[in-house]
């Protein structure tokens, strides 16, 4: 049993969490704006990115509560088709080099990885685990046709993240790994746009990442540095990027959420971002969800910052939205048990039923 003040005391701190996320998506917004008016911008793809994160958050924390085995199950069923039926889902023309694969395919079949973990964890019968696991193979096993090897590195990490979640007893621990492990990620994203890391380790890589994606870095980090403060103003990377200027047909963007920040909203953006991250991960760590659905759904997201960070995933909409709606899955707060009628009538009147 849970005292009433222990109850009034969570119930503060889960308010706490929402108020946080309200207060950084709305931040996001307004300076997307500000920036937009000093350099003559285009603000609408951010204020489109903000606006599906927090329908799906929105629609994730109504789904999970009522459907918390069905809701996850849907939406990792939901993204595997969207990947299969659009494997090349880009938000332009395509380049000459398709990105699909290191965009929307990879984060897509990811976030159904982690959203078919989930499920599993929330079923509370063997057989269902099972078959919701097999889903999360199935997640790997299509990236890998298609194709996209981070995809199926990414799925592959969250199925095996996930399994070692149930033998995790604290939390804390589990979600201070998985920002560290994003941290990692962007700081060696940054590292190679600005040529800081080893020449071998940069050949390595640029040969992985291919010369023109590490081009459209290394402008994006030129931008940074002229107006570190406000950036050049969102949407108009493609305007100011050479590289990006000189590949025909182009999609304006550096192909990296973390620089594509730096570069158009200067280093409040990338703050803002960060924020947005670190509240996901507050969020899962105050949930009252089991520890091992808020470690999945963790995991599944870190591996989203991750694609994001070398790849163009949050230009799309439905990659968006998938992340909120992953986010409020693993966040609902279940509905309460109300006593049944009969069990009332018994602690009202003692052992009598109530006539």
């Amino acid at each position: 049993m849970t005292s009433v003040a222990g109850r009034d005391e969570d119930g503060d701190r889960r308010n706490v969490s929402d108020a946080t996320g309200m207060v950084v998506l709305a931040a996001s917004a307004a300076w997307s704006l500000i920036t937009a008016a000093v350099h003559d911008g285009r603000p609408e793809g951010m204020l489109l990115a903000v606006l599906a994160v927090a329908a799906g958050y929105a629609v994730g924390r109504i789904c999970g509560a009522l459907l918390p085995v069905a809701a996850p199950c849907a939406g990792a069923l939901a993204g595997l088709g969207t990947a299969v039926a659009l494997p090349h889902l880009t938000p332009a023309p395509q380049l000459a080099v398709p990105m699909g694969h290191a965009g929307a395919t990879p984060a897509l079949l990811t976030l159904s990885a982690g959203a078919a973990c989930c499920a599993a964890w929330a079923a509370g019968a063997a057989l269902p685990r099972l078959l919701l696991r097999a889903l999360a193979v199935v997640a790997a096993v299509t990236a890998a046709v298609l194709g996209s090897v981070s995809g199926f590195i990414a799925c592959a990490a969250v199925l095996l993240c996930s399994l070692a979640a149930g033998r995790v007893r604290r939390r804390g621990a589990g979600i201070a790994g998985l920002a560290l492990a994003a941290a990692a990620v962007t700081g060696l994203t940054w590292a190679v746009a600005a040529k800081a890391v080893p020449h071998g380790l940069f050949v390595s890589l640029e040969g992985q990442l291919t010369p023109h994606r590490v081009g459209l870095w290394q402008d994006a980090l030129d931008m940074a540095r002229r107006d570190a403060v406000l950036g050049v103003s969102p949407g108009r990377f493609g305007e100011l990027s050479p590289t990006a200027a000189g590949t025909t047909p182009s999609d304006g963007k550096p192909h990296s959420a973390l620089l594509q920040q730096a570069a158009e909203q200067g280093v409040v953006g990338v703050a803002l971002l960060a924020a947005a991250f670190c509240w996901v991960l507050y969020a899962l760590w105050r949930s009252r969800r089991p520890t091992p659905v808020a470690l999945t759904a963790g995991a599944a997201l870190t591996a989203l910052a991750a694609i994001a960070s070398v790849g163009n995933a949050l230009s799309f909409t439905t990659v968006s939205v998938g992340a909120g709606l992953l986010a409020g899955l693993a966040t609902a707060r279940p509905l309460p048990v109300e006593p049944s009628r009969t069990e009332t009538d018994l602690r009202a009147y003692g052992d009598r039923p109530a006539p």
